[in-house]
């Protein structure tokens, strides 16, 4: 965010803003005599069907430019990198932050905690609203940013500053009591730690966001993540198996009550809940549309019900011998074990299934999507993999081939001596299984 406006990187081919004369390098200061801030202020100052535009030219010169066009009309500008200004960092200290339980010497990036009401509102992320004032839920409010996804994780104002680590954090619920009054949607989660939010402070928080249905569209249980890296923070534990089965019994009896009452679920426990208490994952009808599945809830469920839909049409043999190894982390084994034993009914294929430890992080991380390409290579040296290692494409930076600990795909391949190919989802695995 600038207070001297946008700058603007690029101009569409026979787009108003090339027919002004506009070009990369120029700066967008005003539209209506209201500040361009971000690109959120150029989208709802854009809806008009007369502007006045106001522009700082790279040579200097300030121009003022009346626009008359289609409400719904764009300038056709774009603003690259440059379209939010600096992100907005957490100033919270979290008893359970990820972050700061990261390994060290791993990528700066890895290390950047955002809090950032617009890229919540831009590309889904959670943020806490601790840093909001008034004045920013106000625009929240006239520029209708939603859906926005929030980390409640307790309503309980002296707890939520203690876990927070914010005296801001105690008005969660006025905060959403706002927005949802001026019909602003919501997705929340709760981040779960034993002994902290859950019993009576998670029932509590529960009933308080269902309270606020239907602008509080969803609500996420997720247990909190514990790596070796704690030292000198808060003495957290995992959920032992016992425990994330009274958990799912809350949330499955909630999604009972609100199925009766919204003819909705609105609360979910996300995957890794049932298989830490060695439960099946529920039907495809308990997860609603399936709201918060980057959250880790249903993805599970959409899998197996990806792999119904081919398995019927897998072939009875192969006309040619085939091995591979299929990699997962320990959470993911029972659920591609399944599919492991269907693909070895087919003649001719052996897939092998290798559960990899993590002991990057530690062995209480389990998910498959923070294994890293070190633990994936000590683990698997020396052994016969076949004809392929296939790799689940949530290990990996999205629209990359790069791992947490900054290995490569191609250094996986070369360390082992194996081809490596990398799947996203069910249908994508048979084809490579098959060697289509």
């Amino acid at each position: 965010m600038a207070d001297n406006g946008l700058l603007i990187t690029g101009v569409e081919e026979q787009s108003i803003g090339e027919e002004l004369g506009l070009k990369p390098g120029d700066k967008l200061v005003a539209i209506n005599n209201q500040p361009v801030r971000d690109i959120l202020d150029y989208r709802f100052l854009c809806a008009a069907e007369e502007l006045v535009a106001r522009v700082i030219t790279q040579t200097g010169e300030e121009w003022e430019l009346e626009i008359e066009k289609e409400y719904e009309e764009d300038l056709g500008l774009d603003f690259g990198e440059h379209s939010f200004g600096p992100t907005r960092r957490c100033h919270n200290r979290c008893l359970f932050c990820f972050v700061d339980q990261m390994a060290p010497k791993m990528r700066e990036t890895l290390y950047i905690k955002d809090d950032d009401y617009r890229l919540s509102f831009w590309q889904g992320n959670f943020v806490t609203l601790t840093n909001v004032k008034e004045a920013e839920l106000q625009r929240i409010i006239e520029q209708r940013l939603g859906p926005l996804y929030i980390s409640v994780h307790t309503t309980n104002p002296e707890l939520r500053v203690r876990m927070l680590n914010n005296r801001f954090a105690g008005k969660i619920m006025e905060q959403l009591k706002a927005l949802a009054q001026a019909g602003i949607t919501m997705h929340t989660q709760v981040v779960l730690c034993p002994d902290i939010n859950d019993g009576p402070e998670l029932k509590r928080t529960i009933e308080d966001l269902a309270s606020l249905w239907p602008e509080v569209q969803s609500m996420a249980v997720v247990p909190v993540g514990v790596t070796k890296y704690r030292e000198g923070l808060y003495n957290l534990r995992t959920f032992t198996p016992e425990e994330a089965g009274q958990v799912i019994e809350l949330v499955e009896s909630y999604q009972e009550e609100f199925m009766e009452r919204y003819d909705y679920p609105f609360v979910f426990a996300s995957d890794e809940f049932y298989v830490m208490a060695g439960k099946t994952i529920p039907a495809t009808e308990k997860y609603g549309d399936f709201p918060q599945t980057e959250n880790g809830v249903g993805l599970a469920r959409l899998f197996l019900d990806q792999w119904e839909a081919v398995k019927d049409e897998l072939p009875e043999s192969l006309p040619f011998n085939r091995i591979v190894t299929l990699v997962t982390g320990t959470s993911g084994a029972a659920i591609l074990q399944q599919v492991v034993d269907r693909l070895n009914q087919i003649k001719g294929l052996q897939v092998h299934l290798a559960v990899v430890k993590n002991h990057f992080f530690g062995e209480t991380v389990t998910v498959t999507g923070l294994l890293t390409a070190s633990d994936i290579i000590n683990a698997l040296k020396d052994k016969n993999l076949g004809d392929a290692l296939i790799l689940p494409s949530v290990m990996l930076r999205e629209g990359e081939e790069v791992f947490l600990d900054d290995l490569t795909v191609s250094d996986v391949a070369k360390q082992l001596q194996v081809k490596v190919e990398v799947v996203d989802g069910p249908i994508d695995l048979v084809e490579v299984v098959l060697g289509d």
